[in-house]
């Protein structure tokens, strides 16, 4: 039995078209992968990703990645770098170090060839690694959304419109919208709660303090 269906995907992603096909049947099975298989998952993961890529219209990086020539932080060390590995995949997997973490855990060449998680059977694949090794399900659990578009996004670029496609994605796997207006106020109660410091940051102690206290729960 699917997580999700194609009827729920081409719900979600409802400008997508003809572009979707060759992604659905890869869809499924990248979540599964990722563990993203509850509808509060799901509905945070796929809002994320259709924002990202345009309904899977962008599968890599617009710019050229010059940008990111000589980016140590990004483990963007040798000539020719930054280019090379620019953003790929829905979710722009970026950087010499992140693409040779992900084809890692995938069993892919991303050195040899990054552009790999461009192609269909392997893109989403590619954003739930993402999505796994920035630990965004405990945050979906809980339904901490602003903080999810923090850790993919280094801010809040677009917020009302990921947001648009989260609530509507609740509504179809059957949960009730979420104003995240609250989410701050929630944060930091917990924080308190469980003896951390109160920041309203959901970072590494408090996602730690989420699955320890069973709050998030796969």
């Amino acid at each position: 039995m699917p997580v999700i269906d194609e009827a729920q995907i081409r719900a979600m992603m409802p400008n997508g078209g003809s572009r979707l096909a060759a992604h659905i049947p890869h869809i499924d099975q990248a979540l599964v992968w990722g563990n993203i298989t509850t509808p509060a998952r799901i509905a945070a993961f796929m809002a994320q990703l259709a924002h990202e890529s345009g309904e899977y219209l962008y599968m890599e990086e617009i710019a050229d990645g010059s940008a990111y020539e000589g980016r140590a932080n990004l483990g963007n060390l040798q000539p020719g770098d930054g280019p090379k590995f620019k953003g790929h995949g829905p979710i722009q997997i970026t950087g010499r170090s992140n693409h040779d973490r992900c084809g890692r855990a995938l069993g892919l060449d991303l050195i040899g060839n990054p552009r790999l998680i461009c192609e269909p059977q392997y893109g989403t694949l590619s954003s739930a690694w993402f999505w796994k090794d920035k630990r965004l399900s405990p945050l979906a659990d809980v339904g901490w959304f602003r903080t999810i578009t923090k850790r993919i996004n280094g801010g809040y670029t677009h917020l009302d419109r990921r947001v648009g496609y989260w609530n509507d994605n609740r509504r179809l796997l059957g949960l009730p919208p979420i104003d995240i207006d609250g989410e701050d106020a929630a944060i930091r109660e917990f924080q308190g709660r469980n003896g951390l410091f109160v920041d309203g940051d959901a970072g590494t102690n408090t996602i730690d303090a989420l699955e320890r206290t069973g709050a998030a729960s796969a």
